[in-house]
């Protein structure tokens, strides 16, 4: 039986984080072999307790290996073995994360994919929008924007789910968190700050893939791994105030190598009052296209652990 559905922001992962911080250190003494031998008991107790992570990650699976049939790709298990094999690539971006933010991780090995475009609106000094999702390793993007001067990135989270992981980031590094802005809303003076950011140049991130934390979401559905999904509307109505080119961001490790990838989304977005919740739901739909090209490419590095597609009830959004 499922469980009741909960909002993504709900879910505590303190007690994983706990369990990393020993393993990161076992890594510092021992390196990455040790460091995977004595993840699985950790893992197993996460998979044993976790039953909502356990069923949307078995869901999500399903839903992958469905759509591998379809396009004649080798798909990754849906059973529990296969949900162990998610959770150990989370465990696995979690210490990249940690790595990264202790100064140990080899960012010069990382492959970067059509950032041209980019490169030359920095060297006008134009900024834009990054519409990122829950994929792979965010984090590396956020470390190399301090290691090119040209690339600056303020990333639009919601940490309250993630303090402990938060807090652990900072003893790390304390600059961890210069570059975060914790949203729960955009209101006028935060899209005017915004707004300044991408006038001198710099680059707003913002997730794709999980709706605004309120009683009320306003998303847009589209089809997503073969079902209808809600997708947050915000990333597209702040890129219309803030009249700026857009673009995706992927970053996910394939190989061992790590990859980030820039995708053109829109020289800039409009929103016509009388077409707004078409063009929204075109948006969306685009957005969620790519999103599920690139999780058929690394299946088990997106990470959200919660019933993505139980809001299909939800309104669009049409105001």
């Amino acid at each position: 039986m499922m469980p009741a559905h909960r909002h993504w922001a709900q879910i505590n992962e303190t007690g994983f984080v706990a369990g990393m911080r020993l393993l990161f250190w076992l890594y510092r003494i021992a390196g990455r072999l040790p460091f995977r031998l004595v993840l699985y008991p950790v893992l197993g107790w996460y998979l044993a307790t976790k039953s909502l992570a356990r069923h949307a990650s078995k869901d999500y699976l399903r839903r992958v290996q469905a759509a591998c049939v379809v396009c004649h790709i080798v798909a990754p298990r849906a059973d529990l073995l296969g949900v162990l094999k998610h959770f150990s690539a989370f465990a696995e971006s979690i210490l990249d994360k940690m790595l990264l933010w202790g100064g140990l991780f080899k960012t010069q090995d990382v492959i970067f994919s059509g950032k041209t475009h980019m490169q030359a609106n920095m060297q006008s000094q134009r900024g834009g929008l990054l519409i990122c999702a829950h994929l792979g390793n965010l984090e590396l993007c956020r470390v190399l924007s301090r290691q090119c001067r040209e690339l600056r990135i303020t990333v639009l989270v919601h940490t309250k789910h993630a303090k402990a992981f938060n807090r652990l980031l900072a003893q790390l590094d304390p600059d961890s968190q210069l570059n975060l802005m914790q949203v729960t809303e955009l209101t006028p003076a935060m899209a005017m700050l915004l707004a300044e950011k991408v006038a001198r140049g710099e680059f707003v991130a913002i997730a794709g893939d999980r709706i605004p934390v309120s009683p009320n979401p306003r998303v847009a559905h589209a089809t997503f791994l073969g079902a209808s999904a809600p997708f947050p509307i915000g990333p597209y109505v702040l890129a219309s105030v803030l009249q700026c080119p857009v673009y995706l961001l992927f970053a996910l490790t394939i190989g061992g190598r790590s990859e980030c990838h820039f995708e053109v989304f829109r020289d800039a977005i409009s929103l016509p009052r009388k077409r707004r919740e078409q063009v929204l739901a075109e948006l969306a739909t685009a957005y969620a296209a790519r999103l599920e090209t690139f999780c058929m490419k690394a299946p088990l590095q997106w990470f959200n652990f919660y019933d993505f597609w139980h809001l299909s009830g939800i309104k669009n959004d049409s105001r």
